[in-house]
C-alpha cells in the first residue's frame, strides 16, 4: 500500500488535530502557512489535518479578507463557530450564570439568575442551572453541537468527578454538583468542574489581561479570595487538585479577623467584601458586589470613613500580593472579580508595599493589572474545561458529542 506523505502515523495525528484545532481556537483565523510555522510540520501533513477537521465540521477555510490581485494566498482557518459550541456554567455567591460559548471562544447567548445567600442549595443552583442551560441548548441552531460543559464553582473541587468537597461562604461541603449538573441537564455529556479562580487565572491568562505571559497569579474577589497561579504556562493544581488557596494564606496571625475555613488573619479575612464594609462603618445587612464598589466610589469622592477603609484593605492586600511575587516571581499579578474595585481604590497602597516588601530583582519587572475578561473571567474559564475535550481528541470527542445528542434526541 503506498504512503501518503500528507497523513502521519496515528498517535502523532491525534496530538496534531487538538494541537491545529487550538491554536485556531485560541488565535482566531489563522493561514494555513502560519500554522505550518507554529506547529513545526511540512504543508502537506498541515492540509491533510486541516482537511480532517474540516470534515468533522470542526473548521472552515475561507481566502483572507480583502485578497485582490495576482497569486494564490494561503487560505485561512476559521474556527467553525456557528456549528461547534459548549455550555458554560459560572456559580458565584450572589449569581448564578449560563452561556453558550462558540469554538473560537465567543459568547453566542448567555443567561443570568440571582443566587439567594440561604446557606447550602444544591438542589436549587443545579434546578436553576438546568433550566438556563436547556434554553440555551433549545435556542442554539437546529445543525449545532454541543461539544462539551463546563462549570466553575466558588469552592474547593474535586477535579475527577466535580465534587464540591469545601465551599465555605454558603456551607457547601462534599456536594456532588457535577453529577446533579450532568444530570439535570441530560445531554449525555459530563460535566468538568474547576474552582474559580484556577478558572480564572486559565481566561485571563488565554485570553485576557496576561495572553502571553507565562506566569502570572490571578486573584479573584467575591465575599472571600480565591487565587490561581499559572506558572511557566501550567496552571498550578497541587496534589489533589486543591493548590493555590491564595485567599487561605495567613497575613495577621495575632490579631486577625476569624475566616470561615476557621483561622484567623487569612488574606481574605482581611481583604474581603465584609472586612471592607465592617471597616467603612456598613451596616451588616448590607452585603454585595454594589455595596463594595460604593464604598470605593465613596472613598474617591473623599468620605474619610471609606478612605480609610479602602486604605486598610488595601494594605493588607499589598503584603499579600508582595509575598505572592516574592515566592512565585510572576510576571503579573491580575485583580478579578470584587477585587477589581478594591484595587482600584487602594492602587497606592498596594505599590506601596511591593516596593517596600518585595525584592528588588521580583519587583522590577512584575506588572499589576485588573481582569481584561471583566467579570466574566471565571465564566471563560468554565468554557475553556468544557472545549478541553475536544482540543485534546477533537475527531473522537466530536463523534462522541453527536451520538449523545442522538440518544438525547431519542429519548424526547
Amino acid at each position: 500500500m503506498a504512503h501518503d506523505p500528507g497523513r502521519v502515523p496515528e498517535d502523532p495525528r491525534r496530538r496534531n488535530l487538538g494541537a491545529l484545532l487550538r491554536h485556531v481556537h485560541l488565535a482566531g483565523p489563522t493561514s494555513r502557512t502560519a500554522l505550518a510555522d507554529r506547529m513545526g510540520v511540512n504543508r502537506s501533513t498541515v492540509l491533510a489535518l486541516i482537511a480532517d477537521l474540516r470534515s468533522a465540521g470542526l473548521v472552515h477555510e475561507d481566502p483572507p479578507a480583502g485578497t485582490r490581485g495576482a497569486g494564490r494566498p494561503s487560505l485561512v482557518v476559521r474556527p467553525a463557530r456557528e456549528r461547534i459550541y459548549v455550555l458554560a456554567f459560572d456559580v458565584a455567591v450572589d449569581r448564578l450564570v449560563a452561556a453558550r460559548v462558540a469554538l473560537g471562544g465567543a459568547v453566542l447567548d448567555r443567561r443570568e439568575a440571582v443566587r439567594p445567600r440561604s446557606g447550602p442549595d444544591l438542589d436549587t443552583v443545579v434546578a436553576v442551572l438546568g433550566d438556563l442551560g436547556r434554553a440555551l441548548h433549545r435556542a442554539a441552531p437546529a445543525d449545532a453541537l454541543c461539544a462539551g460543559l463546563g462549570a466553575s464553582y466558588c469552592g474547593l473541587i474535586r477535579p475527577a468527578d466535580g465534587t464540591v468537597r469545601y465551599g465555605p461562604d454558603l456551607g457547601w461541603v462534599d456536594q456532588s454538583f457535577g453529577t446533579a449538573l450532568g444530570r439535570e441537564l441530560a445531554l449525555g455529556l459530563p460535566v468538568r468542574v474547576g474552582n474559580e479562580a484556577h478558572l480564572g487565572a486559565l481566561a485571563e491568562h488565554l485570553r485576557g489581561a496576561g495572553s502571553g505571559v507565562r506566569d502570572l497569579i490571578y486573584l479573584h474577589g467575591d465575599v472571600g479570595v480565591g487565587g490561581g497561579v499559572i506558572a511557566g504556562g501550567e496552571l498550578v493544581r497541587g496534589d489533589g487538585g486543591y493548590g493555590a488557596e491564595l485567599g487561605h494564606m495567613v497575613v495577621n496571625p495575632y490579631d486577625g479577623r476569624l475566616c470561615l475555613c476557621g483561622s484567623h488573619g487569612c488574606l481574605e479575612a482581611e481583604v474581603g467584601e465584609r472586612a471592607l464594609l465592617d471597616a467603612a462603618g456598613r451596616p451588616p445587612e448590607l452585603t454585595g458586589r454594589e455595596a463594595v464598589r460604593a464604598v470605593v466610589d465613596a472613598a474617591a469622592a473623599g468620605e474619610p470613613a471609606a478612605r480609610r477603609a479602602v486604605e486598610r484593605i488595601g494594605d493588607w492586600l499589598g503584603i499579600g500580593v508582595a509575598n505572592l511575587i516574592n515566592l512565585f516571581n510572576p510576571g503579573m499579578v491580575v485583580f478579578g472579580g470584587m477585587l477589581r474595585d478594591v484595587y482600584r481604590g487602594s492602587a497606592e497602597q498596594v505599590g506601596r508595599r511591593i516596593a517596600t516588601n518585595v525584592l528588588p530583582v521580583s519587583r522590577e519587572r512584575v506588572r499589576l493589572r485588573t481582569a481584561g475578561l471583566g467579570d466574566d473571567s471565571t465564566l471563560v474559564g468554565a468554557a475553556e474545561l468544557g472545549f478541553a475535550a475536544l482540543l485534546e481528541t477533537p475527531l473522537e470527542t466530536r463523534d462522541a458529542a453527536a451520538a449523545a445528542r442522538r440518544v438525547a434526541l431519542a429519548g424526547k
